[in-house]
């Protein structure tokens, strides 16, 4: 990846104190079945955690639940992100738009809009902070403009700021989503399966842009994974759901053969020593 011009040190975060997520005895049903069941977990800043787990585990259903876009039970479950309370009682709460806006949010399919130019996707993240007609109009601050061009140079696809999105690969698009959450100004990052869609090599860079916005800017950043072999690789922590229930919750080094095929079952075995390998 090219190194991104000097201009893009603006773009660097300093992660709050506050934890990034706080989740307490959480649950969410849909008809009969718990898509999570008393979950109670908290993530810091400038952590890099993975949340994996078989399909239907609940991992996207917590993911969305942090950021409110998806209701949690009533009772006494409780979501904080940043100190701000985003769910009680189920129900979002007034602060839950302002908590939202510290959260950068990628998502499996991009969520790009395919007629704009790259350019114009990555202005997006800058809506939460001019007046609504400036963005219908496309009438964009200068100072936001220079850092849509630096955090394209960021991830790495400066050259296709003018192309338009849906004409982009999966992986240059994923990288854009990246650069819209940093012009956003995000506090951390919630990626929901953002390499399931990508070829390997794609994947990989995609993840590792993820560990560096972690590692060099501070950002927290929660990723639910598929790839298991990802998860150990890239980030320190792991996080795994079976059936709406957290299981394991410790480093990803601290992962082995018997808990894996506790979580998947035992024709997960050969594919965990592929990870290792």
């Amino acid at each position: 990846m090219r190194r991104a011009p000097a201009t893009v040190d603006s773009l660097s975060m300093t992660a709050s104190a506050a934890a990034v997520a706080s989740v307490r005895d959480v649950s969410k049903t849909f008809g009969a079945r718990k898509a999570l069941n008393g979950v109670s977990v908290e993530v810091g800043a400038g952590e890099m955690v993975a949340l994996i787990g078989p399909s239907g585990s609940g991992k996207s259903t917590l993911l969305r639940s942090i950021t409110g876009l998806q209701s949690i039970d009533g009772g006494k479950g409780v979501i904080e992100v940043f100190g701000e309370v985003v769910q009680k009682n189920g129900r979002t709460t007034g602060q839950c738009r302002s908590a939202r806006q510290k959260l950068g949010m990628i998502f499996q399919q991009f969520n790009l809009v395919g007629r704009l130019s790259l350019f114009s996707n990555v202005m997006l993240g800058a809506l939460g902070r001019i007046p609504g007609w400036q963005g219908l109009l496309g009438v964009w601050p200068s100072a936001d403009k220079q850092k849509a061009m630096a955090a394209l140079h960021r991830v790495g696809v400066a050259d296709y700021a003018a192309q338009r999105a849906n004409t982009l690969s999966g992986g240059q698009q994923q990288r854009g989503a990246i650069a819209r959450a940093l012009v956003q100004g995000a506090k951390a990052i919630l990626a929901d399966e953002p390499v399931a869609s990508l070829d390997p090599v794609s994947a990989r860079k995609v993840m590792e842009l993820l560990v560096e916005l972690n590692k060099r800017d501070g950002l927290g950043v929660i990723v639910t994974l598929h790839q298991v072999d990802y998860a150990i690789r890239y980030c320190d922590r792991v996080i795994a759901l079976k059936a709406g229930k957290i299981v394991y919750d410790g480093p990803s080094t601290g992962l082995d053969t018997k808990q894996l095929i506790d979580i998947y079952g035992p024709e997960f075995e050969d594919a965990f020593w592929e990870a290792k390998a």
